[in-house]
């Protein structure tokens, strides 16, 4: 989503990130994933990095009208469009490959088009590790959900209750944290962080010091008037699961989130290489726009905003997992699925996922990396992709350009959706705007908030 599209983490892309998803997520849900500041601020932004992330955009309405018919049977002729419309959108837009899952009461659908490593010419597969980007918040919010199921913590407390330094902590609860409406400034929107993470891919960050970036700025609005996608805040919720859980953030989310889903090939990294086999990721956001493999960067300045690691299967299993609830109470499904206007079309944002015209769910985007991974309960319908590149094409995250395409193939009342990002004047067409370039941060469409850099480069790191 734009604002809340791209709720997933990402590397800094010029004019994308200065948007908010997410992320992202896109984001979208976001995000996606992936992205955004949608409603809140999206006046003018100031460089911006997401972790979207990728990127996402979630529906205005938690109520898009779906029914058991909302998705149509996937018959012969049906798969055949499916496969000439990705094929389509992967050849006009230059992408290096994509796999893709969709899982109907009407059939199945697992493909894979394009290729894994541009060098050695590998076909994508649906059994390749990725990375997810912002499409990690939905895992991060549902740690913070098992803490509320075990009565550790609440929605409604201030997070100065559970983490100390939050610039007015005592007036932001951690319900206006997952739901991105805390109003702090986002740190990948920082000039300093995105030109940090730009000249050194391999930084390696802590949580407190990607929050510093955010932290030395004034809040950019007041808690809970409105949405902005915003890494910041599920870095706090890192930091929040980490005290109050008594774990490393990773080994919190394998014992209460990745195992209990039954998520066996999903992890949350400590250093930036993936797991054999794994899909290279290319990206434009670097010093001087030229596209390049992303495939180790180290993806600490996502943390628990953006840095999960996962496979087609799992995430096919987690969109269903995350928007039905089957790990967390009823009660706190409720609480999560809540979903609040983003000021973008048809796409709403509750506890960590967005509702994007009946599909719900999360995008992401990381620098080389796109996600999507949504459901439509009423349908019992899964969508999932993974894609091996995060270039923006005329403004649009790819993966928003498939999930388009494919929904309106087997969801024509329900068409996944995010709006088109406008890079500034001074940048290439390609780079990833997802918002203006100055000014105060704004949600991108990926749900990272990406920045954008000074000059022509697109950098916009997302997540």
């Amino acid at each position: 989503m734009t604002d809340t599209r791209r709720p997933r983490p990402a590397a800094p892309r010029s004019a994308r990130l200065a948007a908010g998803a997410a992320l992202a997520l896109a984001g979208l849900l976001a995000a996606t994933a992936c992205s955004g500041d949608s409603t809140s601020t999206r006046q003018a932004a100031e460089p911006a990095v997401t972790a979207e992330p990728a990127a996402l955009s979630p529906s205005a309405t938690a109520s898009a009208s779906a029914s058991s018919n909302a998705v149509v049977p996937l018959t012969p002729a049906v798969t055949a469009k499916l496969d000439a419309a990705v094929q389509q959108v992967l050849k006009q837009n230059s992408i290096p490959g994509i796999s893709v899952g969709i899982i109907t009461p009407g059939g199945t659908y697992q493909k894979s088009f394009g290729v894994s490593d541009k060098t050695a010419n590998t076909p994508m597969d649906p059994g390749l590790f990725s990375r997810i980007g912002s499409e990690s918040k939905t895992f991060t919010a549902t740690a913070v959900l098992r803490l509320v199921d075990q009565g550790k913590v609440k929605l409604d407390d201030p997070i100065s209750k559970y983490v100390d330094g939050v610039p007015g902590g005592d007036g932001i609860t951690v319900r206006q944290l997952g739901e991105m409406r805390s109003g702090l400034f986002p740190y990948s929107s920082d000039p300093d962080f995105v030109n940090t993470l730009i000249g050194d891919p391999n930084h390696v960050f802590t949580p407190d010091q990607l929050l510093a970036y955010g932290y030395k700025h004034p809040a950019v609005f007041p808690p809970g008037q409105r949405f902005q996608y915003n890494n910041s805040n599920y870095i706090i919720l890192g930091k929040l699961i980490e005290k109050v859980g008594g774990q490393s953030a990773g080994d919190f989310l394998q014992a209460q989130v990745f195992t209990p889903a039954s998520l066996a090939k999903t992890s949350f990294p400590t250093d930036g290489t993936l797991p054999d086999p794994h899909a290279h990721g290319y990206t434009n956001q670097t010093p001087n726009g030229d596209i390049q493999d992303a495939t180790n960067w180290n993806p600490s300045w996502a943390w628990t905003a953006g840095a999960v690691i996962t496979q087609l299967a799992d995430l096919e299993s987690w969109a269903k997992t995350m928007a039905t609830g089957a790990i967390i109470s009823p009660a706190s499904q409720a609480e999560r699925l809540k979903t609040l206007p983003t000021g973008d079309a048809g796409v709403t944002y509750g506890f960590g996922l967005f509702n994007n015209n009946g599909w719900i769910g999360h995008n992401g985007s990381m620098p080389g990396y796109e996600s999507v991974a949504v459901y439509m309960p009423d349908a019992q319908a899964t969508l999932v992709l993974l894609l091996n590149t995060d270039v923006l094409s005329q403004g649009q995250e790819p993966s928003t350009l498939f999930a388009n395409a494919i929904t309106k193939i087997i969801s024509p009342n329900n068409v996944y959706a995010l709006p088109t990002q406008t890079a500034p004047p001074s940048t290439p067409a390609s780079g990833s705007a997802s918002g203006p370039a100055s000014g105060s941060p704004t949600a991108g469409s990926s749900g990272s908030g990406a920045p954008s850099l000074p000059g022509n480069a697109p950098t916009t790191v997302r997540a």
